[in-house]
């Protein structure tokens, strides 16, 4: 009963901190000091990125008009007149295709160098200082922005060119732990004039094919053999994160209709500084 209760508590941390632009990786690495799953090293390291698939089944239930590219009703733009073309959504499947440029980046690094750069950056001070980082940046850019005309203004205005550049920003975060997936591509997409609610949505999307794929890697390497026990952890920690991101989606989306993002940065920064000085007090 106590690790279902860790392992809901871990489901609550991942579904609020995966799309808001605080980084879920610092808040695991925090919660992981004080709160121990009783479970394998090797099982910990799959938990933490497969709990994630229950935050991507929020994005598709909560954004599945927008996401599923077949079917001829709503389909303003479909591919061809007749046969299996009229069921397909080109403007999806273009927005589909944007998405995998962005992926790019980050999946082939992440394949080839992601046990390296864990090894040399998956430790409390590099993800305190990326938190403090980004979290400068955020209020920065939104100083800058404030009063300058937003270029793009929603998902079939974002090029090829601007997805592949907000993918070089999500490179970051597949480098840097603590840099967080969401607000490194929110950044970014910021940084090069897409609107707060597009640069959401866009990242909610890129999240879909990255978290998928990182997921089947990591379930690949630990293998099928789950223990009663571990499937147990894993199905409620996931069911878990997908109740509550359904909630902090909705209220991201409702918030930054009205406001911008730099309480985000503001918090980022006192997290860094508390995870610094918790490590810095813990190596004495």
């Amino acid at each position: 009963m106590i690790e279902f209760l860790k392992a809901v508590l871990f489901g609550i941390v991942e579904g609020i901190t995966e799309w808001l632009p605080i980084s879920s990786t610092g808040h695991m690495i925090l919660l992981d000091e004080f709160v121990k799953l009783e479970v394998s090293p090797e099982f910990w390291e799959m938990f933490l990125v497969v709990i994630q698939l229950g935050a991507i089944l929020a994005v598709v239930v909560l954004f599945w008009n927008q996401i599923w590219p077949f079917g001829r009703e709503n389909n303003p733009h479909p591919a061809g007149k007749t046969g299996f073309l009229s069921y397909c959504r080109a403007d999806v499947w273009v927005m589909w295709f944007k998405i995998i440029a962005a992926c790019l980046p980050a999946a082939v690094v992440g394949i080839l160098f992601d046990e390296f750069f864990e090894s040399l950056f998956y430790n409390g001070v590099c993800v305190a200082i990326a938190l403090i980082v980004f979290g400068v940046g955020f209020i920065l850019i939104e100083n800058r922005n404030k009063g300058m005309k937003v270029r793009v203004n929603s998902l079939s205005e974002i090029t090829f060119q601007t997805a592949f550049i907000i993918g070089m920003f999500q490179l970051i975060a597949a480098i840097f732990p603590g840099t967080s997936r969401s607000g490194a591509t929110i950044l970014g997409a910021l940084l090069i004039g897409v609107s707060r609610t597009v640069a959401a949505e866009f990242t909610f999307f890129l999240a879909i094919p990255v978290m998928l794929g990182a997921s089947l890697l990591k379930i690949l390497k630990f293998g099928f053999s789950f223990t009663g026990n571990e499937l147990m952890i894993l199905v409620t920690g996931m069911a878990t994160a997908f109740i509550v991101s359904v909630i902090v989606i909705r209220f991201l989306m409702g918030y930054i209709k009205k406001h911008d993002f730099k309480v985000f940065g503001w918090y980022r920064i006192v997290l860094g500084a508390i995870v610094l000085l918790y490590f810095g007090i813990k190596g004495l």
